[in-house]
């Protein structure tokens, strides 16, 4: 993982439940400015115990900034590359927000609370640019935009057992609940905002609390869990988890340095809607030009691990950059994502033999051009 630090004098901000996390004898490291628990025991076992069972992750590090007013849908058109206003109440939408160049700023989550408040998610680095740069782009509009991350605890439930977890300790209908789609519910008899999101590959929930019941809420589903393998999961496993579901981390795949056609996430420009967005311009011409560079998912054929920044190599010229790197608990050898030009990509997908490499400390070690992501869950 690598993340702007944004650590302050006073050092990193704990969470809420910083005394569930030294209870539980976590190694705790700073991540964006936060005090996070890095893994409990083993990283592997917490990523595994997420494939199998169930693993319980405290995200309040992420920001939550909340959009209201007769204006809020028009002015999230305007600031982000989707179009928020289509969401139904109780809906939510992956979306970036981007620079005027189509650089990406960030990528979000919005959920569409009511007719007229939004709640978009933001990563824990970039929260204080993301509601900035929302707050100039609703400038004029009759939009409101508050950062309200310090009014929010956040829990993550994810694995194949989460459902059969959480469904004793919630008044909200699971079956019901779609995937990307939010309630206003009751947790362990607190009040929550409950999410079926996740950033694993597997089914699961995030749980919107309010600080002071962020314990209470872990606790119970640490308790409710139990007999169903349920074990609390770190930054680590969190990581390789999101690196086998081909997701995106900002700082790696993300940056100001690419636009979404890059990242092969096109599929949220709306190039198409109504009134424009920051950025169109830019993000127009790069769909039709192409991308700069495609990324890509490289599976290893030694057991030496590639790492971001990395390079690549095409019959021993440098090719790409690896982007992120980890061995696999699930697929049981190293893979990468990596970013490589697209003439590289494109012989690597029809060559019979591979000529892909990185250079690992200077040896270069094979390696196979694979569909992301490389991980797909049981239907």
């Amino acid at each position: 993982m690598t993340v702007p630090d944004a650590t302050g004098p006073a050092g990193p901000r704990p969470t809420p439940l910083q005394a569930v996390h030294e209870s539980l004898g976590a190694v705790m490291t700073g991540f964006a400015g936060w005090l996070m628990p890095l893994r409990y025991r083993s990283e592997t076992a917490e990523h595994q115990a997420v494939r199998t069972a169930a693993g319980l992750f405290d995200l309040s590090h992420m920001g939550e900034i909340i959009v209201t007013g007769p204006g809020a849908a028009d002015a999230l058109d305007y600031a982000l590359t989707g179009q928020p206003s289509g969401l139904q109440p109780g809906r939510a939408r992956y979306t970036m927000i981007c620079a005027e160049d189509g650089g990406i700023l960030d990528d979000l989550i919005v959920y569409r609370l009511a007719g007229e408040e939004f709640l978009v998610v933001a990563n824990a680095a970039n929260t204080g640019v993301v509601a900035a740069a929302l707050s100039e782009r609703a400038a004029g509009s009759d939009a409101r935009v508050t950062d309200r991350t310090a009014d929010y605890a956040l829990i993550a439930i994810q694995g194949p057992h989460a459902a059969r977890i959480l469904a004793g300790l919630t008044t909200a209908g699971l079956d019901d609940l779609r995937y990307y789609a939010s309630a206003r519910a009751a947790v362990a008899g607190r009040d929550v905002l409950l999410a079926r999101t996740g950033y694993t590959g597997e089914d699961g929930f995030e749980i919107f609390t309010s600080p002071g019941d962020a314990e209470h809420v872990w606790t119970a589903l640490s308790g409710a869990g139990q007999g169903d393998g349920l074990i609390p999961a770190g930054l680590a496993a969190r990581d390789t988890l999101r690196l086998e579901a081909g997701m995106p981390l900002y700082g790696n795949e993300l940056s100001r340095d690419v636009t979404p056609f890059e990242a092969g996430l096109g599929r949220v420009v709306k190039l198409g809607k109504p009134g424009g967005f920051v950025g169109r311009a830019a993000l127009a011409s790069r769909a039709e030009t192409g991308p700069v560079n495609v990324l890509a998912g490289l599976a290893m054929d030694t057991r030496r691990v590639p790492r971001h920044g990395y390079p690549v190599l095409w019959d021993g010229s440098r090719c790409g950059t690896v982007t992120s790197g980890a061995p696999s608990p699930t697929l049981r050898m190293p893979i990468a994502m990596a970013y490589l030009e697209p003439e590289a990509a494109k012989l690597a997908a029809g060559a019979a033999e591979t000529r892909l490499a990185v250079d690992i400390r200077g040896r270069a070690e094979p390696a196979r051009l694979v569909e992301l992501p490389f991980y797909h869950r049981a239907s």
